[in-house]
């Protein structure tokens, strides 16, 4: 491709790179020059004008988007992803169900080394995102890249995005109590929008007395695909009630504590090949937290392991929540 001043009289065929305000409209950037085009310009006594030229082997910009996002999303249905129409060299890729966004990151580093001229932005692994929500953008910041290189780039792309839907149906929360500890009903609440923005449903709450044998009962009787568990006392030690009481089922202790915060005190278990997790008490809040990461990666059938969870740490510093008893701040 060829960029630069060109005569008017040779314009005809090329790309405007700049928009123009003439007396009879304005002619804007991106235009392929006809001859009227060039008879306009000449009569407001314009010479010279800056265009895109495209030569041999040049892919002009929204075709060349157009592919790209062909490659990245082979089967838009099956990644659950809708591609829009090519405009000024973008496609905007959008969620079509509420999940999480599934990268192959090294496809997307390799996609980029390209050509900078030819780009993908997408949101952070795992991103929680609603149906509608965008969640890739492929631009093409030339007026045409060299089809080797888009070929090149088609092929470092291929099926570098999805949206996870939930794979879990349900769940059931366990609540504790102990006498004159905090209402469980804005906790509950919580959970069940943290549960409802990916189209999972609490399907039963049951309360409990704050024992490591009662937490015991309940996990045993649960009937949801995930077990969750809030309690009225922060959880201080693998062996305190809520992580006990899983273990006394016949549960499986997988992971205790994450370098997140506010989430530090979540722990990870199974439960007769049920994930089991136990919310840390900022879990009451709708604020994100820890909790929301490994909660949202079980929903929706993503592996989480010790190692997952540990890598948590950089970025895990989020956003204090005020209401915490006990804030970062003494």
């Amino acid at each position: 491709m060829k960029f630069g001043p060109v005569p008017v009289a040779e314009a005809e065929g090329s790309i405007l790179a700049h928009s123009l305000k003439l007396p009879s409209g304005v002619l804007k950037k991106g235009r392929l020059l006809d001859a009227q085009d060039v008879a306009q310009i000449r009569a407001a006594a314009i010479d010279d004008v800056i265009v895109a030229r495209l030569g041999p082997g040049d892919v002009e910009e929204n075709a060349a988007a157009g592919q790209l996002a062909k490659a990245i999303a082979p089967d838009p249905d099956a990644a659950n992803l809708r591609l829009a129409d090519p405009f000024t060299g973008r496609v905007n890729l959008y969620a079509k169900r509420a999940g999480l966004v599934a990268l192959d990151i090294a496809a997307v580093h390799a996609l980029n080394r390209v050509n900078p001229m030819i780009t993908l932005a997408t949101p952070r692994p795992y991103t929680r995102v609603a149906a509608g929500a965008l969640v890739g953008t492929v631009k093409i910041i030339s007026y045409a890249v060299p089809d080797s290189d888009l070929d090149a780039a088609c092929r470092a792309a291929a099926h570098a995005l999805r949206v996870q839907p939930a794979v879990l149906a349900d769940a059931t929360l366990i609540l504790t109590d102990l006498p004159g500890a905090v209402d469980s009903a804005k906790g509950e609440a919580a959970v069940a929008g943290r549960l409802d923005a990916l189209g999972v449903a609490l399907s039963e709450t049951l309360r409990v007395p704050h024992a490591a044998d009662a937490v015991r009962d309940a996990v045993a009787c649960a009937k949801g695909a995930l077990i969750l568990i809030l309690t009225a006392s922060a959880t201080s030690d693998p062996a305190d009630v809520a992580p006990g009481g899983v273990v006394q089922a016949g549960g499986t202790l997988v992971h205790f504590g994450m370098p997140v915060d506010p989430g530090n005190l979540l722990f990870l278990a199974d439960y007769q090949t049920r994930p089991v997790i136990g919310l840390p008490g900022c879990a009451r809040s709708p604020a994100l937290n820890g909790a929301d990461w490994v909660m949202e990666r079980v929903l929706c059938g993503v592996p989480v392991t010790s190692d997952d969870i540990a890598a948590m740490g950089v970025g895990g510093l989020l956003k204090e929540i005020k209401t915490r008893p006990q804030p970062r701040e003494g």
